[in-house]
């Protein structure tokens, strides 16, 4: 907001800037003067009577040195300003302590004249010596001799109590003392304008008279609190118009911190109250720190009007939500508070300066925060608590909701949760429903758009470039405006977030109705999966309608989503239920996939759609009484369906999430299948066949392909492992025969086709099996005979530069000659001195450092060579 003063007061501004401008502009043109007769030769000799120093030369003393112009003072030298005040600063300490010393110590050794004889003198030449010391000029003396002075002041004051009054009450003399102390230097700092610490010193002392006569009288913690309210609109009055920034600053210090303490006061007298009318006193207190907050808040600058506004509106809660909480239970008092924090928002119309409006806005939106974080335990209690069904899955029906969620809370003490949130909910629906009337009611509290400095106009009300009425009006976007200008959100975003909000809110409240009502069992479940669907349809609708990554819609996806998986977890109490509610589920985001247009939520939905009909497969295997390895097989269905439906899809952006998908529910039968070796091939065989489909379409061959080859293989050998075969090449030959024969078929046809594509299955088929078996065989035969073939597949592979012949053969090579080498280089180890090892190691990484630019050229032709084979 920017402040537009009377055309009086800007007047006056102006002329004050206008005159200064005129004084700067004087001392530059006699500066200019002064560097123009400089720059011109000297005169031979000085006139008589000439006097340098008159016109700007350089002084007596001090050769070559340039004058200065009118009203500047050069520095003298002298110790840094930082200096004096360490010196200063110290001695008034050392002063204070000799003081304090002996008013202590030395004290009782005199008699009662000499005592206040010696005090009356000391302090009374504390007090003088300031103004003395301010017509000289010397400021800073001044200063550590006032602070010199308070200190003996007090010591007067202990000492007065000490000797002349020893019977007297401590609290009731600390109050009257503190208050004339007060009253004493705040006259003492008005006498001595220019002196900084006697009026924030008389703020501090003022600070404790009617919080020490309160405690002195013995008065009930409701007096203290109006003591300190008084305290704090004291304060505050000076605040608004003390004398200097030191000040001010104090009393807003002390007023903040009595103040809270006031509130604090008021709001534990108020919550413990036995009834409405025990609440009625402390809610006075309350209205009337409320009343001094928005006093002070009608004529205090912007930050602290808006915090004086947010006080008002949270004391007037606290004090008229006060009475009626008093008169009911725990579980509803937080409604009766939402209830006048939402009254409280009436503020807006009532008249009050725009910054404490808003501060009393924010007061409300606090409140309302406030009753829902309160409620949101609860919520998610209900959320997550099926969560404990999964260590006894299909173990019965439950009774009713409460017992399925398995949750401690205490149910009857959150009844008003629902009604928080659905009183919420409907609020927020109806700013949403009827938002240009709300735009309207909050007109008054929009702020102008801040332009640029340049701007004709910028920052006056109904001049040309002013804002939109509203912060954030649907028709600015920011964009053609100045760098000046303050970008706020939007009034649709604005206006979806309520929406949003209400969906959300609304959803809860109907999940925390179902629980504190304790609804039965199958009454749940079906409640839950019917809001699931109509979050659904709300998805589909509000991304149908072109808004599809408005705040509606995107939280009726979120929503559904997570209430299926609530609702998922509490149908795993039966197996009836459990059946239903996935068959549901898997239906209700298969159609909602099928209906939507937009293609994040149909792919969120495919997804969803793709999870569910897994789980229902893992529940069939379950109902046939099958071991988990068995069941396996049964989850591929899913996976099978989504290859069949991404041919069908092609290249439609959802087709690749189903399929991964499909992929996950796959690699999940790999490990409910991994216990059992013989499953596993099989599970592993068909995972292959799934993969080879897929691998028929374009776009898939290049991933699908070699997954598909990598998964036959695989299964092969663990086919072997689990028959225990101990010659697999008697299995893998046959299959790498006919395999390598139509590899080269398929280069004859395509001599463009990849080595890896035409060969690497089949070689892999038999070399890898093979190798596994050579490690672990002691004879001789094997192993001779593998790398023997290796030997030559390398070969034919450098002679016709194919890559798969080549990187297969010399891989099993490598590996088949360092198994026959192992027990060896084992027994030269053993013989080796224990540090030559190392030595080695350094002197190789010696080399290879020293020729590191030949080692990676070699690398890149070595890239470069295997890259140009096929």
């Amino acid at each position: 907001m920017e402040h537009v003063p009377p055309p009086a007061e800007e007047l006056a501004r102006l002329d004050q800037e206008l005159a200064e401008l005129d004084a700067r502009r004087a001392q530059l043109l006699t500066r200019r003067a002064w560097l123009l007769a400089a720059l011109r030769p000297p005169a031979p000799t000085a006139a008589p009577g000439w006097n340098p120093s008159a016109w700007g030369a350089p002084p007596p003393g001090r050769p070559g040195a340039p004058a200065q112009p009118w009203g500047y003072v050069p520095k003298q030298p002298s110790a840094p300003r930082s200096a004096q005040n360490v010196l200063l600063t110290l001695g008034g300490l050392l002063l204070m302590i000799a003081a304090i010393a002996f008013t202590l110590v030395s004290w009782g050794s005199m008699g009662i004249g000499g005592r206040s004889a010696v005090l009356a003198a000391v302090t009374l030449g504390a007090l003088i010596a300031p103004a003395v010391l301010l017509r000289r000029g010397l400021a800073a003396t001044a200063e550590a001799l006032t602070a010199l002075a308070l200190v003996l002041t007090l010591l007067d004051v202990y000492a007065v109590h000490a000797v002349a009054a020893p019977d007297t009450d401590g609290l009731g003399f600390t109050a009257v003392a503190s208050a004339v102390l007060a009253v004493l230097w705040a006259a003492y700092g008005l006498a001595l304008g220019k002196l900084r610490l006697p009026l924030p010193a008389a703020v501090v002392l003022a600070q404790w008279p009617l919080l020490f006569w309160a405690w002195a009288a013995g008065a009930p913690a409701l007096v203290v609190g109006w003591a300190l309210l008084a305290t704090a609109v004291l304060d505050g009055v000076i605040a608004l118009w003390g004398k200097g920034s030191g000040v001010r600053v104090t009393a807003c210090v002390g007023g903040s911190a009595m103040g809270f303490s006031a509130l604090m006061v008021g709001l534990a007298l108020s919550t413990t109250a036995s009834g409405p009318l025990g609440a009625a006193a402390p809610g006075a207190l309350l209205l009337a720190a409320a009343a001094a907050a928005l006093a002070g808040a009608w004529r205090a600058p912007k930050g602290f009007a808006r915090t004086g506004g947010v006080v008002a509106g949270l004391a007037a809660v606290a004090a008229v939500g006060g009475v009626p909480a008093a008169a009911l239970s725990d579980g509803w008092r937080v409604l009766a508070y939402l209830l006048c924090g939402l009254a409280v928002a009436g503020a807006v119309r009532a008249g009050l300066p725009r910054d404490a409006a808003r501060g009393v806005l924010a007061a409300s939106g606090a409140v309302v925060a406030g009753a829902l974080v309160w409620a949101l335990p609860s919520l998610a209690a209900v959320l997550l608590g099926p969560v404990t069904l999964l260590s006894d899955v299909w173990a019965g029906s439950p009774g009713g909701f409460r017992s399925a969620l398995g949750s401690t809370l205490p149910w009857s003490e959150l009844a008003a949760a629902p009604v928080v949130l659905a009183l919420v909910a409907g609020l927020l629906g109806a700013a949403y429903r009827w938002w240009p009337s709300v735009v309207r009611i909050a007109a008054p509290l929009a702020a102008p758009r801040t332009a640029d400095a340049g701007t004709p106009g910028a920052g006056v009300p109904g001049a040309a470039g002013a804002a939109a009425p509203w912060p954030g009006w649907s028709g600015w976007s920011g964009a053609g405006v100045g760098a000046g200008v303050r970008r706020r959100p939007s009034g649709a975003a604005l206006r979806g977030a309520a929406g949003a909000g209400a969906l959300a809110l609304g959803w809860g409240a109907l999940l925390l109705a179902g629980v504190v009502l304790d609804v039965p069992y199958a009454v749940a479940v079906a409640g839950e999966t019917a809001l699931v669907g109509g979050l659904l349809a709300l998805a589909v609708r509000g991304a149908g309608s072109g808004r599809g990554a408005s705040a509606v819609p995107v939280t009726a996806l979120v929503g559904a989503v997570s209430g299926a998986v609530s609702v998922g977890l509490l149908s795993l109490a039966s197996e009836g239920a459990a059946y239903a509610v996935f068959g549901a589920l898997t239906v209700l985001f298969a159609g909602a996939a099928f209906r939507v247009g937009a293609e994040v939520p149909r792919a969120v939905f495919a997804v969803a759609s793709v999870v569910w009909g897994t789980v229902l497969t893992g529940f069939a295997g379950r109902s046939l009484d099958l071991d988990p390895h068995e069941a396996a097989p049964l989850v591929l269905l899913v996976p099978a369906l989504t290859v069949l439906l991404g041919a069908r899809l092609r290249r439609n952006p959802v087709a690749l999430p189903v399929e991964l998908t499909g992929a996950l529910g796959a690699l999940v039968a790999v490990g409910l299948a991994v216990t059992d070796a013989p499953f596993l091939a099989l599970v592993l065989a068909l995972c292959g066949v799934l993969a080879a489909g897929a691998a028929v379409r374009p776009e898939r061959r290049p991933v699908a392909g070699y997954l598909a080859a990598a998964l036959f293989v695989l299964a092969t050998w663990v086919r072997l492992a689990a028959s225990e075969v101990s010659f697999p090449e008697a299995y893998t030959l046959p299959v790498t025969v006919p395999a390598l024969v139509v590899g080269v078929a398929r280069r004859r046809g395509d001599p463009e086709a990849s080595s890896w594509t035409a060969y690497g299955p089949g070689l892999a088929a038999t070399l890898l099996p093979s190798l596994a078996v050579a490690w672990t065989d002691t004879d001789w035969l094997r192993p001779l005979l593998l790398g023997v073939a290796a030997l030559v597949i390398t070969l034919q592979g450098a002679r016709y530069r194919l890559q798969a012949l080549l990187v297969l053969g010399g891989v099993v090579l490598a590996l088949d000659g360092l198994h026959e080498l192992a027990p060896y280089v084992a027994q030269v180890a053993g013989a080796l001195p224990r540090w030559l090892p190392p030595a080695l190691a350094g002197l190789l990484l010696l080399v290879v450092g020293a020729t590191y630019e030949q080692r990676l050229r070699d690398a890149r032709r070595l890239k470069d060579a295997l890259g140009r084979m096929r």
